[in-house]
């Protein structure tokens, strides 16, 4: 796909959406630059895994979000930036709440600045449904109330107004993509559903879980990175905050028995009080309104319903239940 842009940054390249996302923008055609954490090991983490060919397309760049004389190096030849580094996950969050301010608020910072200074022409900073805490209404629109419920949503609603601040100030083209629950291949077990399935895949019958009342609104990965690409492509997004969600809600407890369906497993749960979230802190509902999205960046999701999120069910299934894949993954251990 022919870009206005002429090289665009990936940040958090290496997670499990940024990594789909670098991917998919190599093959589309775009003149990738790829933010990946630094470390002796020289991993890219989940581009190592990337095909010779993409490999070979990209340019990688090795630092840190929280360094900001890294991330002014970085962006110097990039004129667009997708902003998806952060920490996210929430049991973490709690007893490392600083860690949360340093990478996602400070983070984001850096990225603005250098985008005022050095005069990029879009960044695209990620947000997360979490930051609206537990529905007050649905579905949740962008204009919903932010409740910061975990350390880890208020760093991001933090890093939210950081980003929009910046638009308002000093007209920094900057727009903001909010994503309900993405899932899919390569995802932590730190997350719902790869705690579900890779449970299943190694064979247990008896899973742990906590909260199974909870409702989410689950975004296949694929719909996820469409989001960033249409945020990427439509201008529409600047100043703006704009939600990506599937517009479908399932509790935990009803996923639980649609994922062993899916797999063709048996299975029954056991609660497990390490896996709880304090009370106060679990977000009881979310499900997204993406209307905007729709009306503003040409948005739909393709895997919507239950027919979509079983379609999507499936093929991340499928990937886990792949043994080269699944010995990845710590399957007796409680990935917070």
């Amino acid at each position: 796909m022919k870009s206005k842009f002429k090289k665009i940054l990936v940040t958090g390249s290496d997670g499990f959406i940024g990594s789909h996302l670098t991917e998919t923008l190599v093959r589309e055609g775009y003149n990738v630059k790829a933010f990946t954490y630094y470390n002796s090991f020289n991993s890219w983490g989940w581009l190592d895994e990337a095909s010779p060919e993409i490999q070979k397309n990209l340019e990688v760049f090795s630092g840190d979000i929280r360094d900001p004389y890294g991330v002014r190096q970085a962006m110097k030849d990039c004129d667009a930036v997708l902003h998806l580094a952060a920490l996210i996950a929430i049991p973490y969050s709690y007893h490392s709440p600083e860690t949360y301010i340093d990478t996602n608020i400070k983070g984001t910072l850096n990225i603005c600045q250098a985008a005022k200074d050095l005069g990029v022409s879009k960044v695209v900073h990620t947000s997360t449904s979490e930051v609206y805490g537990t529905a007050l209404r649905v579905p949740i629109d962008e204009e919903h109330p932010l409740q910061g419920q975990s350390p880890y949503s208020a760093s991001k609603i933090g890093a939210d107004q950081i980003a929009l601040s910046f638009y308002r100030s000093f007209d920094t083209p900057v727009g903001v993509l909010r994503p309900f629950n993405t899932y899919g291949p390569r995802q932590s077990a730190r997350a719902v559903i790869p705690t579900i399935i890779t449970q299943l895949a190694g064979g247990k019958t008896e899973i742990e879980l906590g909260a199974l009342s909870p409702t989410r609104d689950f975004n296949f990965v694929e719909d996820t990175v469409q989001g960033f690409i249409a945020a990427l492509n439509h201008d529409e997004i600047i100043g703006k905050v704009i939600n990506v969600g599937s517009g479908f809600e399932i509790s935990i407890g009803d996923l639980v028995k649609l994922i062993a369906e899916v797999m063709e497993k048996d299975v029954t749960i056991k609660q497990d009080q390490s896996r709880l979230r304090p009370e106060k802190s679990e977000v009881e509902r979310l499900l997204a309104s993406n209307e905007l999205a729709a009306k503003l960046l040409n948005w739909k999701p393709e895997y919507a319903g239950t027919d979509g999120l079983r379609k999507g069910l499936y093929k991340t299934a499928q990937w886990f239940s792949n043994p080269d894949n699944l010995k990845k993954y710590k399957l007796d251990i409680y990935n917070i």
